[in-house]
């Protein structure tokens, strides 16, 4: 791993690099082989797989491991296509994984779970729903309602994590895959930006330190989670990302106050309906404005840093409601202290 310490890095297209595939860095060494992984159960239906991959930190010189993870879709329909490190005006760079409505290339890698090199074989929507194929997909009937089983062959036991170059695998995009390359797309959702940031922030995830056999990869976490529906062991320790007001969970209205003072508990009642109502408005008010924006030419342009934004606001709404809810709570009536006080 000494020699990747040596790399000629430098910007290849005017575009700001990210977390989760720094496009713009191209690397003078390869990444490690992709180590062998296990899945997860599908922690509910919606939720698709995206396999780990080797991402780089140029500010340490080094690849690090990004454990796969179910994500939520963003949107009925879509599908994930996965990022892949290719080799091209010497050096490696990588090719930012995408959602759309057809899995576009991904430089051949076999990814596995059905992402074999080409296409997705793990699963396909059917109208509003998802349907897993249990012969590549870890799922349960208890989570997971909508499967099937078709077997599919998988040839392609290269565990190789780069296509071209020296040793790379050496796949081109069909007529299709060029297509669906060209459709609109969504770049990575906040909960997969913030799964990779994670990742890197963990040493044992280096290359350098785990010399391409990661030990997390047996506990790939969901990501995404929708409190909606069946937890699992698993699934409970992951919320899901909260991006918009829709995405928080309903408002609690706190236990009635019984203080004793009936005119007093009243009032108090009162406000907490003009709060909650005050409130509700707010979160419809900003997230009707967030719709908004999504219409608008700047998120055509460039949506993962819009959503970065109303994830941003959506985040600091919540925090100042409830601030406001426990300001109002700390004035509520409280009971009267019996006994030693009589009246004379």
């Amino acid at each position: 791993m000494s020699t990747i310490r040596t790399l000629l890095i430098f910007l290849a297209i005017a575009i700001p690099a990210v977390l989760f595939g720094q496009i713009g860095i191209r690397v003078a060494i390869g990444p490690p082989a992709l180590p062998i992984v296990e899945q997860p159960i599908c922690p509910g239906d919606g939720y698709l797989w995206t396999p780990g991959y080797w991402a780089y930190d140029d500010s340490v010189s080094d690849y690090y491991w990004v454990d796969g993870a179910w994500v939520l879709a963003p949107e009925t329909g879509l599908l994930w296509t996965p990022g892949y490190w290719g080799w091209g005006d010497g050096g490696f760079f990588f090719n930012d994984g995408y959602w759309g409505p057809e899995v576009g290339f991904y430089g051949g890698i076999n990814y596995g779970f059905g992402y074999f090199g080409e296409g997705y074989g793990g699963g396909r929507w059917d109208h509003e729903h998802f349907f897993y194929n249990s012969s590549v997909s870890h799922v349960d009937l208890a989570l997971n309602h909508n499967v099937y089983n078709t077997a599919i062959e998988n040839h392609n036991g290269n565990r190789v994590s780069f296509n071209g170059g020296k040793g790379g695998i050496e796949a081109r995009p069909t007529s299709a895959q060029q297509t669906a390359a060209s459709q609109k797309h969504i770049p990575a959702i906040a909960s997969q930006t913030d799964h990779a940031q994670a990742a890197r922030a963990n040493p044992a995830s280096w290359a350098s330190v785990n010399h391409g056999q990661p030990s997390t990869v047996a506990k790939a976490m969901p990501i995404g989670f929708n409190d909606h529906q069946t937890t699992s062991p698993q699934s409970a320790t992951e919320p899901r990302a909260v991006v918009h007001p829709n995405d928080l969970p309903t408002s609690a209205r706190p236990a009635a106050v019984n203080s004793g003072n009936t005119k007093a508990d009243q009032k108090y009642e009162a406000k907490q309906d003009i709060l909650i109502a005050t409130q509700a408005q707010e979160r419809q008010n900003l997230q009707q404005k967030q719709e908004s924006e999504h219409q608008q030419t700047a998120y055509k342009a460039n949506p993962q840093i819009v959503e970065q934004k109303h994830q941003q606001q959506t985040q600091q709404l919540s925090q100042r409601h409830a601030a406001q809810q426990q300001s109002l709570q700390s004035r509520q009536p409280q009971a009267r202290l019996s006994g030693g006080g009589g009246r004379r």
